[in-house]
């Protein structure tokens, strides 16, 4: 029983009982009831309508009697009351992407079986087309006998808990990309630096030395506190820990130029995974082979670029790979897509040659920090 039903009873018995004193007093306490009434059902809609909550009510047949303003915006749209069935989003999905029929939905399943509805997720579609993740709470409601007369459903939109878990899971498989490729990094420099070291303590000191600028480069992209960093640290930092002594096997030439740390993080990226399939498949697997990176500054009307010409020779024959690995991907889709850079890959028998092409961002002088070598 509705607690105001209550309520209405009491003041009609009282009126009942005075009715013979003055038969005007029903009338009168009758109005004064049905006034309150109103006045708490007109601030409970008031509530309701103003709670950041998804709400809505159904009768027993699964017709909407009630949304408020929270509901209507998850689902893009204001359903007909009295006829619109379930639920008022355009369309529904399983979190799997599977049609989810209304009829078949978490509210029509709560009035149909009479219990309430936890632990399920759904996808709600808008008439625009756009998707919100959310997790129903259908519960059916019943009058003073027990009988169904309805349900309430909250809807709770779990958007930024499905982002957070998209890029939690994109950062540990990215940390495990990286771990593989940095043990990967670290097995040739092992065996490159056994090859050229004629003694054993010419070979640990050279050991130490390299894995140190293999850790210097996760240090540098690490480091939030900079608002430029050094492409020829970048470089160098991949590059150093496969040079041996005759600067032969790595060789670079460009003037100085600082990259925007939003730049770098891709870009260096990139630079981590030239190095790694160089090391793994190309010309720094083997003795003999060479990397040659060039670079230059463009000045055109638009603002001055960088591009820089990876080119790998002495290797392994090359031949273009039958898939798409991480590498390529970064090369040809994120840095495009990221820091609006032109890449072209040419997978030359003699060796891998990379041309990338990137516009450097004006920095302000005093934010330029100067890189250390």
């Amino acid at each position: 029983m509705h607690p105001d039903i209550g309520f209405l009873e009491d003041e009609f018995d009282r009126a009942i009982t005075a009715r013979d004193e003055n038969p005007n007093n029903i009338i009168e306490l009758s109005q004064t009831a049905e006034g309150r009434q109103q006045e708490r059902e007109r601030r409970f809609r008031g509530l309701l309508d103003a709670l950041p909550a998804a709400l809505y009510t159904t009768d027993a047949d699964g017709r909407i009697t009630y949304f408020n303003e929270a509901a209507a915006e998850i689902w893009g749209q204001r359903p007909q009351l009295g006829s619109s069935e379930w639920c008022g989003s355009w369309k529904l999905y399983l979190p799997d992407g599977t049609p989810l029929a209304h009829a078949e939905c978490p509210m029509a399943v709560a009035l149909k079986e009479n219990r309430a509805i936890r632990g399920i997720e759904a996808i709600a579609e808008r008439p625009d087309g756009t998707r919100v993740p959310i997790i129903p709470y259908p519960t059916p409601l019943h009058d003073h006998a027990g009988r169904l007369i309805g349900a309430v459903n909250m809807l709770v939109d779990i958007s930024d808990r499905k982002r957070a878990e998209a890029e939690h899971s994109m950062l540990v498989r990215e940390v495990h990309h990286r771990v593989r490729n940095t043990l990967a990094i670290a097995q040739a420099i092992v065996g490159s630096t056994a090859k050229t070291s004629e003694t054993i303590e010419g070979f640990k000191d050279a050991l130490i030395g390299r894995i140190s600028a293999l850790a210097r480069t996760h240090l540098l992209m690490s480091d939030a506190t900079r608002t430029s960093v050094s492409f020829e640290v970048m470089l160098r930092n991949e590059l150093d820990p496969f040079d041996d002594s005759n600067d032969e096997r790595v060789r670079m030439n460009g003037p100085p130029v600082e990259i925007a740390t939003r730049q770098a993080v891709p870009l260096g990226m990139a630079l981590h995974e030239l190095t790694t399939n160089a090391a793994k498949y190309g010309a720094l697997a083997t003795l003999g082979g060479r990397v040659d990176v060039n670079w230059r500054i463009v000045t055109e009307a638009a603002g001055r670029k960088l591009e820089f010409d990876w080119v790998e020779t002495g290797g392994p024959l090359v031949t273009a790979p039958s898939r798409k690995g991480f590498g390529t991907q970064l090369l040809e889709a994120v840095l495009p897509r990221q820091i609006n850079a032109e890449t072209e890959v040419d997978f030359r028998p003699e060796g891998l040659q990379v041309h990338v092409s990137l516009v450097l961002p004006d920095l302000e002088p005093h934010k330029v920090e100067p890189h250390k070598n």
